[in-house]
């Protein structure tokens, strides 16, 4: 086997690991919020696996991992809607980073920056959704409350998941 066949495996290996992570992470913790959805530690997962795999397995990564956790959970009505939010959050997620990162010369704020913009993709898009399944925007604002809530969490936990532990693992395992 050569080393771009290695490099390919690796990638799928990491990028389906990241998606059952990113599933038990949704589910682990599962906080009902105002509205329809509930507030979970995803958000953290969804983060890490575009700063780890990049935009495209990124974003399968994150959106195949976050629809089967609301398949799973009961909420199968949202995974459609869940599987492309999640994917363009990861896409957006690294660009920024990337983005930022190359101005600043720094990780840490450009994480932060990063995190902040995928959870307003996140909100919105939830938002968006929830007008087209309940016909109102008023009611689909209303449970916003819950998505902001889920992504200060999403922030805090993926920004300090990878500087304190990722960051420090060994490029070469």
């Amino acid at each position: 086997m050569n080393h771009t066949s290695n490099n390919k495996t690796r990638i799928l290996t990491l990028s389906a690991l990241m998606a059952a992570m990113t599933c038990v992470a949704t589910m682990l913790i599962q906080i009902p919020s105002p509205g329809q959805g509930y507030v979970n530690l995803g958000d953290c997962i969804v983060n890490v696996s575009a700063w780890l795999l990049g935009p495209l397995f990124g974003a399968a990564a994150a959106g195949i991992g976050s629809a089967l956790a609301d398949i799973i959970s009961g909420y199968a009505v949202f995974a459609p809607a869940t599987l492309v939010i999640k994917a363009l959050m990861a896409v957006v997620s690294f660009h920024v980073f990337k983005t930022v990162e190359k101005h600043l010369n720094r990780t840490f704020p450009a994480r932060i920056i990063a995190a902040v913009s995928a959870e307003i993709i996140m909100t919105a898009g939830y938002v968006l959704y929830e007008t087209f399944i309940y016909g109102s925007f008023a009611a689909a604002v209303s449970g916003a409350y819950g998505d902001l809530v889920q992504g200060f969490m999403g922030v805090i936990s993926s920004v300090a998941i990878y500087e304190l532990i990722i960051k420090r693992i060994p490029k070469n395992i």
